[in-house]
């Protein structure tokens, strides 16, 4: 009798510690680990199409990396309805290590869902782009006005609006995402 709840009670613990730790499985975190560290204040800046981006509901998402002209940096910002604006770098901006995600660039704005979440991704391809890779192959992804990503590399598509999921195309992993706070169109926009 003895024998028999010990084998009972070991056949349940072995059951639950296979439930435990078998259920994390494929489990993905919401945020990526990479380094990325971004501060736009836009009350400074004034840029209107970064504040397009940063309206709740409209769908409009911006491709942010900085440029160099004339020894100056500045902000390069592309949103996906075709407008590109260029705003010089501040004291603020100047003091500040910019980590711009795995190669240079961000695309960054609200969804047009209703839970009207504002997101920041990484601008490289999650499925063909390797940060390990020698030499570095950039596989940026292009954002359509609808607010799809596309990859000309592997031809995926991935749906900004509800978090970057592929939509068209090979199976694989979902768009590399940072942790962004909601903000307003001419606030502070801070990606880590």
């Amino acid at each position: 009798m003895m024998r028999k709840i010990i084998f009972t009670i070991s056949t349940f613990i072995l059951s639950l510690h296979t439930m435990m730790f078998s259920s994390c499985g494929e489990a993905e975190f919401e945020y990526s680990s990479a380094p990325c560290y971004l501060i736009i204040d836009n009350s400074l800046h004034q840029d209107a199409t970064l504040a397009s981006a940063l309206t709740q509901y409209s769908g409009t998402y911006v491709t942010i990396t900085i440029i160099t002209k004339s020894g100056a940096r500045y902000f390069s910002f592309t949103n996906n309805v075709g407008k590109h604006t260029e705003s010089i770098f501040n004291a603020y901006d100047e003091r500040r290590s910019l980590i711009l995600g795995y190669n240079g660039g961000l695309i960054v704005g609200y969804g047009n869902s209703i839970d009207g979440v504002l997101y920041a991704f990484d601008r490289e391809c999650p499925n063909c782009f390797d940060p390990n890779m020698l030499p570095l192959k950039s596989r940026p992804l292009s954002v359509s006005e609808d607010g799809i990503a596309t990859c000309s590399y592997c031809k995926r598509q991935y749906n900004l609006n509800i978090g970057g999921f592929i939509c068209k195309g090979d199976k694989g992993k979902k768009m590399t995402k940072y942790n962004c706070p909601p903000t307003k169109p001419y606030g502070i926009l801070s990606v880590n």
